[in-house]
């Protein structure tokens, strides 16, 4: 906060600069505007001609005055170029994610590495990149199922996403390697229901309880193909600017957190609209 806040002021300070600098030079008066309103965003400004419109060190101490007794008359300025520039911040990740969403499209919906729940052929689909260690990822995942048993049309693909730490790697290659055995489901829910501290003994107790050859599995886990797709879901992550979990995407619209039932819902509804 206090970063932006002095480039909310260098950037007035900069422009009651250029004011002042109008307002000096040859042919114009020498009283300077009175300060209103926070002016619109305007284009940068020509580099000022030295001994024209360049500021001594009079009048710059002059403007900083200025600007300082205004900011601190009000307040509120600073608070508000903020909030524009997070807006302005904002608006252009949004753009980002959704290019991004529609150049990864195939990757993102339609790759045949991840395990899909739901109907295969469904008419939208929801991507949700997740780490079994994550708190929010198992708070949502009951409205996760409440949809897929809801929405008949409804596809669900699951990316695994592991960045809270080794434990977290180790339980995503064990459900990867799951599947070799047809037993990801069993394995997924019993992890996502499961209390208590993730470490490798208790994916592997989980993993008994889902009905998993052990042996098997400690096999499997090993093979390259599961770094693979761990390390494809990180850069299709990190080119999404996904940095949390869980990180839903829906359509064009991505959301990280822990996002109600009805918000899902409205997502897919935007989504189906416009056509999956």
């Amino acid at each position: 906060m206090k970063i932006r806040a002095a480039a909310a002021l260098a950037f007035l300070i900069a422009i009651a600069a250029g004011a002042f600098s109008a307002a000096s030079a040859p042919g114009t008066s020498d009283t300077m505007p009175a300060m209103t309103a926070p002016m619109a965003p305007t284009p940068p400004m020509a580099t000022p001609v030295p001994g024209r419109n360049a500021l001594s060190d009079d009048q710059q101490s002059q403007v900083e005055a200025i600007i300082r007794n205004y900011l601190i008359a009000h307040p509120e300025i600073v608070r508000d170029a903020i909030d524009e520039l997070q807006r302005r911040e904002d608006a252009a990740t949004q753009a980002q994610q959704t290019d991004m969403i529609k150049q990864s499209a195939a990757t993102l919906f339609d790759s045949k590495r991840e395990v899909v729940l739901g109907n295969p052929k469904g008419d939208v689909t929801l991507v949700e990149f997740f780490d079994y260690r994550c708190p929010y990822c198992k708070q949502i995942e009951p409205s996760l199922d409440a949809l897929i048993k809801e929405d008949g049309k409804l596809r669900v693909v699951y990316k695994e996403f592991p960045i809270l730490g080794p434990p977290s790697v180790f339980a995503s290659r064990a459900a990867i390697a799951a599947r070799k055995q047809g037993k990801y489901d069993a394995f997924h829910s019993r992890m996502m229901a499961f209390k208590g501290a993730i470490d490798s003994d208790a994916v592997l107790k989980v993993a008994t309880a889902a009905g998993l050859d052990l042996d098997r599995l400690k096999t499997d886990m090993a093979a390259p193909e599961i770094d693979k797709i761990i390390q494809r879901n990180y850069a299709l992550a990190e080119a999404l600017a996904i940095d949390g979990t869980p990180g839903l995407i829906v359509g064009d619209d991505l959301a990280v957190g822990a996002v109600d039932l009805d918000t899902l819902r409205k997502m897919i509804a935007a989504a189906r609209k416009k056509g999956g």
